[in-house]
């Protein structure tokens, strides 16, 4: 299709036609238009997977490593498969436009969805996740870069108004949307917060920088629920509300373009970027399916999502009982409850539905011959809300098979609908004609007896009954709109009942289906934990008898999700206390974090090895066999300060003061606010060690860096180990007697490299022209100080032994 065929095509559009396009049709499909040929747009949530249009626990799909595990492979190679793995799936589930990369930063440990963002870094943020969004549109099929713009933690994310000043905007928050545009991204998404007083659905920024200055000419939709008012937003450059219908542009932006307060060249404007967005993805009569490859087998999508589990691992500390030898292992002792219920993926709106997932101790027992024996406890309880039911632990009252079952009832109740269901957590499909209450039923079997602790949760007239008890019955009111509470984790009621072991009981659960009361409901059930003591005593005495003890430690589900952000940085429950008493019967104790983001490790110097394991998708079990037992190399460097503890970390604050959240630290997030404060971490941005070990021998740069262009940095390091292994060689400026405020030293560029024992590699790092530019806000543009500044060459932010000078010139663009 030709270039000009948008604009050929908004000819044949009435005003009322093209008013009606800039709304969604449904909560996933955009409107379809046969005047002119176009179908509906289908959107799906990511990164983690893509998950369609159903929240259904039998549409299954594959699950990624989490955004956090991505960018720690330091590899955009890897990360574009990853991409075109994404596509694969959409297309696969009809989908046009995958809610994905999350490009805002790690600015504080405690961010709830900081699983879901990439890095504290600005540049490699941008560098990952262009890798991610080439992958997806190399297939056809759009990425939307959100959450544009300063969108870096939960807490009031609705209505936070983040103060930054306009230096910082351009040079940390604005850096990785600049990279996702010149990567070509279709689509970008507006946050729902506001940047100095605008919410972003209504701030210029999305017309300048985002479309004028940067060449933007995709289609920015906002964030489910964002647009809140019609004349502004309008104005301001948002071309697409979702969800729909309804909202205020359906309802009133047809008026304000018939009076002229909204000019009607501006939405023009928006229903040619959703015309080439439709031409793009293949949604547009006459348009060629866009290219796309041969669709993964799951084999091949298995091997990849190993792969990359196994290429974020991040290796912490080892004292050099990493990687185990197979042949001194008679008894391994694996232990924790993340062993066998690992973490696979963080809360909210981007959970996927895999169709299955390895857990450490299932792939461990894969791996390993039959001779050696695997032993797990579990440890104490960890104090986490329980699992939705599903089949393992109840089975249908109608046909007796394992799973739950799911009734539409009238209000007389009468049954309108009825269908087999496998997980507790529900959101109700399409509501049937008349439906006024949704019923989950099951018949649970204790497999332990004792005080169970039923939860039922969701919002409006709830009630719950027990073999005919009722243990909760109240009406449960909604005080929030944020999309993630209503219709993903809403509330819970809990009440405790006495069962008998073996016993089966019926569990009904109803909740009336009242107007504004969303869409979610969920059923739990949990048994009496075990007793603290004979729990880690378990565990002490498997752990003592073993060769060597593997402990699993992490977060759990909630304390790591979109909707809220944490409170603390310290493991749930009593796990520092498991790993300090195995650790005290072993001297081979292995620790591997099960997290998406920082937590504390006050044990790390009491345990010969620590593996940071990330949230590690679907392939999470074979991925940490193959890396303790040495076939891969943990490939993963931290793309994120870590703190010994919470107060230790400079940048911590996610909680709005009367609704403000000022960015005070300015420029220093990350690894530039430890630095600017002269604070010593546990693990600096960048490290993570490998089966072998690395010198660094020289540095080489130009003398002169022109305004221009980019320049290359060489450096040589040899390995000097006893395995071939990957470095990935880091690259950092510094301005020694800068007249400008600046970071302590900033990322400039790394490369990776592979090297077998003894033999020496040159690393050459490219170096952009924007590296050495800050922005001048008083003649809005980028200039570059003329003058030297030091390069710095090394493993991490915190380990850089080489470092050369060279000289910039000229005053910028």
């Amino acid at each position: 299709m030709a270039d000009e065929e948008p604009d050929r095509l908004l000819e044949k559009l009435s005003p009322t036609q093209k008013i009606r396009l800039l709304t969604g049709g449904t909560t996933w499909r955009t409107r379809a238009e046969p005047a002119v040929g176009l179908a509906e747009v289908v959107t799906s949530d990511g990164p983690a997977g893509v998950r369609g249009e159903a929240w259904d626990e039998r549409v299954t799909s594959v699950l990624l490593p989490s955004a956090s595990a991505l960018a720690a492979t330091w590899d955009e190679q890897l990360v574009q498969e990853v991409g075109r793995l994404l596509a694969d799936e959409a297309r696969r589930k009809g989908v046009h436009v995958v809610l994905a990369p999350h490009l805002n930063l790690h600015r504080s440990p405690l961010a709830g969805r900081h699983f879901e963002c990439f890095s504290e870094d600005p540049w490699l943020v941008g560098r990952i996740g262009a890798a991610l969004i080439r992958g997806l549109q190399s297939e056809g099929v759009a990425a939307a870069a959100k959450h544009f713009v300063a969108n870096d933690s939960e807490t009031g994310r609705l209505t936070v108004d983040v103060r930054v000043d306009e230096r910082t905007l351009r040079e940390v928050y604005f850096a990785p949307f600049e990279a996702a545009v010149e990567a070509g991204v279709w689509a970008v998404m507006a946050s729902y917060n506001r940047v100095n007083g605008a919410t972003m659905t209504a701030s210029s920024l999305l017309t300048h920088p985002l479309k004028d200055e940067w060449g933007f000419d995709g289609v920015v939709v906002s964030d489910w629920g964002a647009l809140r008012t019609a004349v502004d937003t309008a104005h301001a450059g948002l071309d697409l509300a979702m969800p729909g219908p309804g909202g205020p542009w359906d309802d009133l932006l047809a008026d304000a373009v018939a009076d002229g307060r909204v000019p009607r060249a501006a939405i023009d404007d928006k229903v040619r970027r959703l015309l080439v967005l439709a031409q793009r993805v293949g949604a547009l009569a006459g348009t060629a399916d866009p290219a796309r490859r041969t669709q993964a087998s799951p084999g091949r999508a298995r091997a990849l999502l190993h792969r990359a589990a196994a290429a974020g691992a991040v290796l912490l500390e080892n004292d050099g009982v990493l990687p185990l030898k197979e042949g001194e292992l008679g008894t391994i002792a694996v232990i924790g409850a993340h062993a066998v219920e690992p973490r696979v993926q963080g809360g909210g709106s981007a959970g996927v539905f895999p169709e299955r997932t390895v857990s450490p101790l299932e792939g461990l027992r894969a791996r390993l011959p039959e001779r050696t024996r695997v032993v797990h406890a579990a440890g104490p309880d960890l104090g986490a809300p329980p699992e939705p039911l599903g089949p393992r632990d109840c089975t249908d009252p109608l046909t007796g098979v394992p799973g739950l079952r799911l009734r539409m009832l009238a209000a007389d109740g009468a049954e309108l609908y009825s269908e087999l269901r496998f997980s507790g957590r529900l959101l109700e499909p399409d509501l049937v004609e008349g439906a006024d209450t949704v019923e989950i039923s099951a018949v649970l079997t204790p497999e332990a007896g004792g005080e169970w602790t039923f939860a039922l949760a969701g919002f409006g007239r709830m009630s719950l009954s027990v073999d005919g008890r009722v243990v909760i019955d109240g009406s449960f009111a909604r005080e929030t709109d944020d999309p993630a509470v209503v219709h993903v984790n809403p509330p819970a009621a809990t009440a405790c009942h006495e069962l008998a072991e073996g016993t089966p009981v019926l569990v009904v659960a109803r909740r009336r289906l009242d107007p504004d009361t969303g869409r979610a409901t969920v059923l739990t059930a949990a048994p009496p934990p075990p007793h603290p003591g004979a729990a880690l005593a378990e565990a002490v005495d498997l752990a003592r008898d073993a060769d060597t003890a593997v402990v699993v430690v992490g977060t759990t589900d909630g304390s790591e999700s979109e909707g809220h952000d944490r409170t603390c940085l310290a493991l749930p429950g009593h796990q520092d206390d498991l790993v300090r008493a195995v650790a005290a019967v072993n001297s081979r104790t292995v620790v591997v974090v099960n997290a998406g983001g920082p937590v504390e490790l006050p044990w790390r110097d009491e345990v010969a090895a620590v593996l940071l394991g990330w949230l590690p998708g679907q392939e999470a079990g074979h991925a940490l066999a193959g890396l303790l037992l040495g076939d891969t190399e943990p490939g993963g460097r931290l793309p994120t300060t870590w703190a010994e503890y919470l107060e230790d970390a400079p940048v911590t604050a996610t909680e709005p003061v009367d609704g403000v959240l000022a960015y005070e630290e300015g420029l220093h997030v990350g690894h530039r606010a430890w630095l600017y404060a002269g604070r010593e971490p546990a693990y600096w941005f960048g490290h993570g060690l490998g089966y072998t070990t690395w010198a660094y021998e020289s540095v080489a740069v130009p003398e002169v860096a022109e305004d221009e262009g980019e320049f290359t940095v060489r450096v040589q390091v040899r390995n000097t180990g006893r395995r071939h292994g990957r470095e990935v060689v880091q690259v950092y400026l510094s301005r020694p007697g800068s007249a400008v405020e600046r970071p302590v030293r900033w990322l400039a560029g790394y490369a990776a490299v592979h090297a077998a024992p003894g033999a020496t590699v040159d690393a050459a790092v490219t170096v952009s022209a924007r590296a050495l530019r800050h922005w001048c806000a008083e003649r809005g543009a980028w200039v570059v100080e003329p003058g030297r500044f030091t390069v710095h060459a090394g493993r991490s932010v915190g380990d850089l032994p080489l470092s050369a000078v060279i000289e910039a010139r000229g005053q910028g663009s």
